[in-house]
């Protein structure tokens, strides 16, 4: 049964049954999680990264953004969550897919090899994202 709303539960560890219409977000780890709102029951992880999904809370009810679409799943199943609600998309072909995916996989790659502005020597010092880790962990 597709459903219409997703109701948000902040938790610090996901539990290992999760239930249908709970949207779990784990701030400590950066992701929401929910049972596909299509009913199928697969699980659908959501990493908030800068590169991946944005959660919006405004004390009430989330929204992620971008869509989600579940490509990978029998169901294939396409939607967004704006303040709690389920608003279904459209299913997308296989090459818009690909398409997509391209694109994030260049976002990210960009993301994680841009200079740090407490290294600007960039030369010998490996590749982006282990920079960007040492420069936050102060090593």
């Amino acid at each position: 049964m597709r459903l219409s709303e997703l109701k948000p539960e902040f938790v610090d560890l996901v539990p290992p049954d999760l239930e249908e219409g709970v949207l779990y977000v784990s701030m400590n780890y950066g992701t929401a999680i929910h049972l596909c709102a299509c009913g199928c029951g697969e699980k659908a992880v959501t990493p908030l990264t800068p590169t991946d999904w944005k959660l919006i809370f405004d004390g009430e009810a989330v929204s992620l953004w971008p869509s989600i679409g579940n490509w990978s799943f029998n169901c294939r199943s396409h939607y967004i969550v704006k303040k709690n609600k389920i608003r279904w998309a459209e299913d997308w072909s296989r090459s818009k897919v690909k398409a997509n995916r391209d694109r994030q996989r260049g976002e990210k790659q960009r993301y994680f090899e841009k200079p740090t502005e407490s290294s600007p020597s960039q030369k010998d010092e490996g590749p982006g994202l282990f920079r960007r880790l040492r420069d936050r962990l102060h090593f």
